[in-house]
């Protein structure tokens, strides 16, 4: 086992790594954002303040551990060790390349935040509990009080590698989900429910912007707001191309070139999904009031007629049952 400082060459052994260490983490915070977009930058906080360490066993990354100096504290970020590598000492070897390396640079003091179940392994390394974080579960308003439901579409067939991404990325959203399915593919398509994401559309378009990334897919996220709105959100690889809002100022005022970009593109849609651009024209409209289109379940099903979509006017909860589907429960 060998210890040695890592810079940005090594970050995609380190996102390796996050990804194992999310894959198995059941008992995640419902407020923690485990997501490498959100954690991504303190890994370049680390790299940039030469306390990015990385643990190789037999040429292959087993650990890392992030840190950096702020005046004479230091801090620790991040501790992680691959299953392979672990009760072998490579937890305690990054710990003691930290230590020598800010004592070095003149820290008189390290901190760190540990979960309960590694308070015994910090405290044999000598460190002491200063304070504890204390969490209440506040009740959150919505956005809106009516139902929301939705629906995520990959263009793939691949079923086993949609699944296995679903499993990895579900736990990590906030809100605890209860179940997803994975539908087998039908037009080129594998459609996604998840009891989360109706209840949160938000967690619909985080869940469609990991599956695109990860997959390297096509991706058209849509749904039902609230009982009144309808969006979709057309990703290719992770990026957003266009995005749709039936009521583009529902949420709130927003200046005239927002207003249009919440417009369907019927160029682009057509060019990633095969619709017909005057049909995705005529169905994708937007309004200044819900008397102006069509009642919104009615809306998302021609929407998704017009893109050529099977199982895409409903969400989670009323997913019929499909021969071939992947259903994943979680208590």
């Amino acid at each position: 086992m060998t210890i040695r400082h890592a810079g940005d060459a090594d970050k995609e052994a380190v996102r390796r790594l996050w990804d194992a260490w999310q894959a198995e983490t059941v008992d995640l915070p419902p407020w923690a954002d485990a997501s490498w977009e959100a954690n991504e930058p303190e890994i370049d906080r680390a790299i940039a303040a030469n306390g990015l360490f990385l643990a190789e066993e037999d040429g292959e990354a087993a650990g890392f551990v992030t840190s950096w100096l702020e005046d004479h504290v230091a801090r620790i970020g991040d501790l992680f060790v691959a299953e392979r590598a672990r009760r072998g000492g490579a937890g305690r070897a990054l710990i003691e390349a930290v230590i020598e390396n800010l004592r070095a640079r003149g820290a008189t003091h390290l901190l760190l935040g540990a979960n309960l179940n590694s308070l015994t392994f910090y405290e044999r390394l000598g460190f002491r509990e200063e304070s504890r974080n204390l969490v209440l579960d506040l009740d959150v308003p919505e956005a809106g009080t009516g139902r929301s439901w939705g629906s995520i579409h990959v263009q793939t067939d691949d079923l086993a590698g949609v699944e296995r991404a679903v499993r990895q990325f579900v736990p990590r959203l906030p809100g605890r989900s209860r179940g997803s399915l994975v539908a087998p593919p039908r037009n080129g398509w594998i459609a996604v429910y998840d009891e989360v994401c109706d209840r949160d559309p938000a967690m619909l378009r985080r869940l469609a912007t990991e599956l695109s990334d990860r997959l390297g897919a096509v991706v058209l996220a849509l749904g039902v707001e609230h009982d009144v709105v309808v969006r979709f959100v057309l990703l290719e690889a992770g990026r957003v191309v266009d995005e749709y809002l039936s009521l583009p100022e529902h949420y709130g005022h927003l200046p005239p070139g927002d207003v249009i970009a919440l417009a369907a593109n019927p160029r682009v849609v057509a060019r990633l999904t095969g619709a017909d651009p005057a049909t995705v024209r005529a169905v994708a409209r937007t309004a200044t009031s819900p008397r102006e289109l069509p009642p919104p379940g009615e809306l998302l099903a021609a929407i998704a007629d017009a893109v050529g979509l099977e199982g895409g006017a409903h969400g989670w909860e009323d997913a019929p049952e499909l021969e071939g589907a992947v259903s994943v429960e979680r208590l």
